[in-house]
């Protein structure tokens, strides 16, 4: 199905050199604001108190982080829970203070300021725990990267899989480089969303190089660049309708799903929105500067010895 068909190829590889700087330049300051901001971890990764409190009626969150701050937790995520009543707050670890005193202050301080507060479960992650669990999600990503290379070489040839890792990995470092410089709150949700971009991305990229692989064996006497062209320009069509029904889903997440769902939403629209670009303008220009030819992709028929044609 298309909603609309592009009669002229539209000379992307024609401005390859600009995609590129733009995406150099987007992909360094993302490692800028990694190295000197760094990620804000939440309690996932660097451990501390996670505690689920009901209240018999819609609950006031701004009243809540005031009681919070009271006792000296400031800016920590409080957000609604399922319902309005129910309420997730997330509290770092304190120096020399047992986490079974940090969960009765802050019931203490709750009840306080409403009475109907009442703790419904409290659990402890240890730093040890978010330790391991960083580490496993960095190796996630790495064998995840490995995985998409491999598949890519066996499916096409070396060159599509390096240049489908480095957009892919452009993507990642973009989307961790946002985090970075808003501080947004990084938590396991927010991993699974940049895991998920991995393979949504490459999904992209398999589309745009089986055209380029089949435009090979079609267009005999056309250029590389035309031939990649060609093969962006004829699925635009598919990539416009496909990310459009995608984006419009997660943007749902992103305004109705509430605080639990909002970074991990938000992690998920960056990551498609860049997942578009890097699919067919990153990709795709390292492809060519690699030096894709006619010969990587169409084999030449292989005579047998012995045979015989045109037998009668």
């Amino acid at each position: 199905m298309e909603f609309f068909k592009i009669r002229k190829d539209i000379p992307f590889m024609r401005h390859a050199l600009t995609f590129n700087v733009i995406s150099a330049v987007t992909f360094l300051l993302a490692v800028i604001f990694l190295s000197v901001r760094g990620l804000n971890l939440g309690v996932d990764f660097t451990g501390g108190t996670v505690m689920e409190v009901n209240y018999p009626a819609a609950a006031d969150l701004g009243k809540i982080r005031d009681a919070l701050a009271g006792i000296g937790y400031r800016d920590v995520p409080v957000q609604n829970f399922g319902t309005t009543t129910d309420v997730l707050i997330r509290l770092p670890t304190r120096k020399g203070l047992p986490q079974a005193h940090i969960s009765d202050d802050v019931m203490a301080a709750l009840r306080a300021a409403d009475p109907g507060a009442q703790l419904r479960r409290v659990e402890f992650v240890g730093p040890q725990v978010g330790e391991e669990l960083l580490e496993n999600g960095g190796l996630a990503l790495l064998f995840v990267s490995i995985g998409i290379m491999v598949y890519l070489w066996a499916r096409f040839e070396w060159k599509f899989g390096l240049a489908t890792i480095i957009a892919n990995l452009h993507d990642v470092v973009i989307i961790l480089g946002f985090f970075a410089f808003f501080q947004w709150d990084f938590s396991l949700s927010v991993l699974a969303a940049v895991l998920a971009v991995l393979g949504y991305s490459v999904n992209e990229s398999v589309v745009v190089f089986d055209r380029v692989r089949e435009n090979f064996h079609k267009l005999r006497t056309a250029t590389v660049p035309q031939i990649i062209d060609n093969a962006i320009t004829r699925t635009l069509s598919r990539t416009i309708i496909t990310h459009g029904c995608t984006q419009l889903a997660v943007l749902s997440m992103l305004f109705f799903g509430g605080e639990t769902l909002h970074y991990f939403a938000l992690a998920l629209t960056i990551g498609i929105c860049f997942g578009i670009y890097s699919s067919a303008l990153v990709a795709s220009p390292i492809v060519m500067w690699l030096g894709v030819s006619r010969g990587d992709l169409v084999r030449p028929p292989v005579v047998k010895e012995g045979a015989e044609y045109n037998r009668p």
